[in-house]
């Protein structure tokens, strides 16, 4: 497939858009992609690209590494994650929280797991949701001075909690 842009060399970066619920595709060689302003030689991948972590030049990266913070376990920097993709031990998800969270919550849609569940666990995974729920509403409830409801919402936290215990499961914090 020839470059679309010059159509003399072959076509090497292939890149697809989605706008507007149309699906566009774009042939480009090297030559032509770079003056477009695709960095082709660089290791950002399109993980990177679409979650805003990559696109930083070289003397970017090694102007900020001197003032990042790292984990106090394994040194790892937030460049390093970048570059990586992956943390280097248990330390650096405590220690990158407050970046972590909206990292996640844009790559998954959301903070809460909402995908399948294994069928013996369906049942302890819905009544201890259930049970977070309820506490919360009940939380809620007392600050707003709502006592009946917050008496019902308690009997129903006392059902739940009977529930975990005649199955022997653990209760949620």
């Amino acid at each position: 497939m020839l470059c679309e842009r010059c159509s003399d060399n072959d076509a090497t970066v292939h890149l697809t858009q989605v706008i507007e619920g149309q699906v566009k595709k774009l042939h480009l060689c090297e030559e032509c992609a770079s003056e477009s302003g695709f960095d082709v030689e660089g290791p950002t991948s399109v993980t990177d690209i679409l979650l805003g972590l990559g696109g930083s030049t070289p003397q970017e990266e090694t102007a900020s590494v001197e003032f990042e913070r790292s984990c106090p376990k394994c040194h790892m920097r937030k460049s390093d994650f970048k570059k990586t993709g992956q943390f280097g031990c248990p330390a650096c998800y405590e220690t990158f929280e407050d970046e972590l969270q909206p990292l996640l919550k844009a790559m998954h849609r959301g903070e809460r797991h909402l995908g399948k569940v294994p069928a013996r666990e369906g049942l302890r995974v819905r009544v201890s949701a259930e049970l977070a729920a309820l506490k919360d509403a009940l939380g809620a409830a007392v600050t707003e001075e709502h006592y009946e409801e917050a008496a019902k919402l308690r009997d129903q936290i006392r059902d739940c909690e009977s529930k975990i215990s005649q199955e022997n499961w653990e209760a949620p914090s």
